[in-house]
């Protein structure tokens, strides 16, 4: 261990959310230790800013500076750092072991931490739902599981894992009633994907960056908290009852992604969502690796249904299929639910929309080469959300199928007709109601993995 007056540099690995999350929980006070930087990945334009001293407490007086993570050795060795710590999500197992390698070739220990060290106490129950990837169908499991909450007469506060994309300051605690507060803290496209669904399903919703901060303030309105977990991350409160969501398109995934595959091990109960679209060869190998990994869980099976708002306008027609950004890129998949009712509901074509894109989207498809005949609903700042709208507005087709979570129409003016697809959980033989209803007439969790 080290002395107070020769604390261990640290750089802490992170994007966004669950870095700024651990700082603040684990390494914030202690005097052990000096956080020298965090690295950025995944989100555009994050790698440059810093994280502010309000948040970074009177031992960082002028903040804490936030690199690029393709700087990493370089400072590691500049600073003489001691330790690099794993702090964001959705990485192949392959992935983490590299950066592994990166860390401990520049000198320093590679560290990981567990969720004794991360998660906070509520003084509410707590049911957390987390998935194996980004894209399995969390938001929408979340929104069932506050369904019935709701149906028993109890007060939900749901709690979205971080997007802190914008100044950092002035996101410290937010709270979503209505669809104006989307618009009061300027949020971004990925942030209202994750955030609208809830607000119209009549759910308050908050987030931010200080999740203790947000934790008291939810308790101060619910009878429950939920967490509505990003990507593939661990819960950042500790759950009463622990959902993890697996995608049997992606069959085996479940077992070679961090943290997915601790998710898979620590979950009480494990949804194989959208049987509806995979194979039983698929739904089966998902299932034997459920039971090899984490055999106490209880598995539900579950449908996840394509609703289109008309599908008579789409028989026939070009189509451009718009998806979840991150669900395609970093989430590896080739298709979504646009993309599903495309085919379902007849059209002539799926216009291809690569040649057509602009600026950040057109560099998004060179660093996503898996994407062919979808567009990502890339909005990570005004100036993507833009070439997001010249990029749709030069793709020649008849009609836009916006497979996002969010009324797209609302922050973009496009210059083509769009429909509107849909997608909720429907569980096939009722055990998550009654696991949920369980918990909520207990007010605690018997089988909480924690």
């Amino acid at each position: 261990m080290a002395a107070k007056n020769n604390p261990r540099n640290l750089i802490i690995i992170g994007a966004a959310g669950r870095d700024f999350h651990d700082f603040n929980v684990f390494w914030k006070d202690r005097p052990d230790y000096r956080v020298v930087a965090f690295t950025a990945a995944q989100i555009p334009d994050i790698a440059g800013r810093v994280y502010p001293a309000q948040l970074a407490g009177p031992k960082y007086p002028k903040g804490i500076p936030i690199k690029a993570e393709t700087e990493l050795a370089d400072l590691i060795r500049k600073h003489e750092v001691d330790e690099a710590v794993m702090a964001y999500s959705d990485l192949a197992h392959s992935a983490v072991m590299h950066k592994a390698a990166i860390v401990n070739a520049a000198g320093a220990d590679f560290r990981m931490l567990g969720w004794r060290s991360t998660m906070i106490e509520s003084k509410k129950p707590v049911i957390a739902i987390g998935a194996v990837r980004t894209g399995c169908g969390k938001s929408q499991t979340t929104r069932k599981v506050s369904q019935y909450l709701k149906t028993m007469g109890l007060k939900v506060a749901v709690v979205r894992h971080p997007m802190p994309y914008g100044d950092l300051t002035k996101q410290i605690c937010q709270r979503f009633a209505c669809m104006d507060d989307m618009d009061l803290h300027d949020c971004t496209i990925e942030e209202r994907e994750e955030y609208e669904p809830h607000i119209s399903a009549g759910n308050v919703l908050f987030a931010g960056v200080d999740y203790e901060r947000i934790l008291r303030a939810a308790e101060a309105e619910a009878d429950v908290i939920l967490w509505d977990g990003g990507n593939n991350d661990m819960p950042f409160y500790k759950p009463d009852l622990f959902i993890v969501v697996t995608d049997p398109l992606r069959p085996g995934h479940e077992l070679a992604y961090y943290p997915g595959e601790t998710n898979l091990r620590m979950a009480d109960v494990i949804v194989i969502n959208k049987i509806d679209t995979a194979s039983k060869e698929q739904v089966a190998l998902v299932e034997r690796n459920i039971r090899a990994a984490n055999p106490r869980a209880v598995i539900v099976k579950a449908k996840s249904p394509v609703t289109v708002a008309d599908p008579r306008v789409v028989r026939g027609k070009r189509v451009l299929v718009v998806e979840d950004g991150p669900t395609l890129t970093h989430g590896e998949m080739t298709f979504g639910a646009a993309h599903v009712a495309a085919r379902a509901c007849g059209a002539k074509k799926i216009v291809d929309p690569r040649p057509y894109a602009v600026g950040s989207i057109k560099e998004t498809f060179k660093k996503y080469s898996h994407i062919t005949d979808i567009l990502p609903a890339m909005g990570y700042g005004a100036k993507q959300m833009a070439e997001l709208r010249k990029t749709i507005d030069a793709t020649p087709c008849d009609l836009v199928i916006v497979g996002t979570p969010i009324d797209l129409t609302r922050l973009l003016s496009i210059n083509k007709p769009s429909v509107r697809v849909t997608y909720d959980l429907d569980e096939a033989d009722g055990t998550l109601r009654k696991l949920v209803e369980k918990l909520a007439k207990s007010g605690c969790g018997a089988a909480c993995c924690c």
